[in-house]
């Protein structure tokens, strides 16, 4: 025995609406399909994804900061509409 004890990773993401470090199970995966930007939440839609806290409050920020275009290296604006409707029914 080495004596290391054996901790099991917890992969982290950066929120790209208030650039916090979570848990990725604490995060909302966000792809992009044609202009639209929707939210995956089983986490196996192909792609670039990024991430933000499912709360009203960051994805604001991040549609005022245009964070989702600059993450998922995309030209020109993108619909949230649909991640809104994800996001204020999961908001307590």
């Amino acid at each position: 025995m080495s004596g290391r004890t054996h901790v099991s990773a917890c992969p982290e993401r950066t929120c790209v609406g208030c650039r916090e470090r979570s848990a990725r199970e604490g995060l909302l995966r966000v792809v992009v399909i044609g202009d639209r930007c929707v939210p995956d939440l089983r986490g196996t839609l192909p792609g670039r994804g990024a991430y933000v806290h499912p709360r009203p409050a960051c994805l604001e920020l991040a549609v005022r900061r245009r964070a989702f275009p600059r993450a998922l290296r995309v030209q020109g604006p993108l619909d949230t509409e649909q991640l809104r409707q994800v996001v204020g029914r999961t908001a307590p």
